[in-house]
């Protein structure tokens, strides 16, 4: 995430002399986040968000209203100091979108896109369980398929007329409930499982870019 800040600002640094507006049509565009685990209470407590991408072509009508389509991938690892035994292991989700929003040059620098993403996920898990030598005694493999669904927000600033970088917020809700079973915990570990059937989420902060292959006319 540093390294991705600091290629912002030398790209932003560089290029002060650009100032024609843009007004976007077809892009290429690529997220790179954090994901922070929230809502489901298992879920929360248990799993470290590790990374999330994302990444899609997009068409911008002359209205400034926009559609995409894309894929996105995040990975969350597990808390070994959170669960009842010992476990190595990971909860993969990768899903198909298409996404709908709006975006604009306020500025002949800055910009704003939000909108939303709809599409379908594949949650698995990847687990090993452990025993005092560290040897693996079992291991397992869950599936969970969802519907996915991500509001998002960007804040863009153009390096020239081509590029552009932004900060990015997505909250991702997951159509399916995290159970402790689904990394292989044999009991509730002392969670309500009233509420295991709550939505899983997360939330990803993290820069992207953006490629211009075409703008509209001004």
């Amino acid at each position: 995430m540093r390294i991705i800040l600091y290629i912002l600002l030398i790209s932003l640094s560089c290029s002060f002399s650009f100032s024609q507006k843009i007004t976007p049509k077809f892009t290429y565009n690529v997220e790179l986040g954090l994901p922070i685990a929230l809502a489901n209470e298992p879920f929360n407590a248990v799993m470290q968000g590790l990374v999330g991408v994302s990444t899609y072509v997009q068409y911008t009508t002359p209205f400034h209203l926009n559609v995409g389509v894309g894929g996105k991938y995040s990975l969350f690892t597990i808390n070994e100091f959170k669960v009842p035994v010992a476990l190595n292991g990971s909860v993969h989700s990768a899903a198909g979108f298409v996404k709908v929003g709006y975006d604009k040059f306020l500025t002949e620098r800055f910009a704003i896109d939000f909108g939303v993403k709809i599409g379908y996920s594949v949650n698995f898990s990847a687990v090993k369980e452990l025993d005092f030598d560290n040897n693996v005694i079992t291991r397992y493999n869950n599936q969970n398929d969802a519907i996915l669904v991500e509001p998002n927000l960007s804040l863009i600033l153009s390096a020239d007329e081509r590029s552009s970088y932004r900060f990015y917020l997505g909250y991702n809700i997951h159509g399916y409930g995290f159970k402790p079973s689904f990394i292989g915990l044999q009991s509730n570990s002392g969670w309500d499982p009233n509420g295991f059937d709550k939505l899983t989420q997360y939330l990803i902060v993290g820069f992207g870019y953006t490629y211009y292959f075409k703008n509209n006319k001004q």
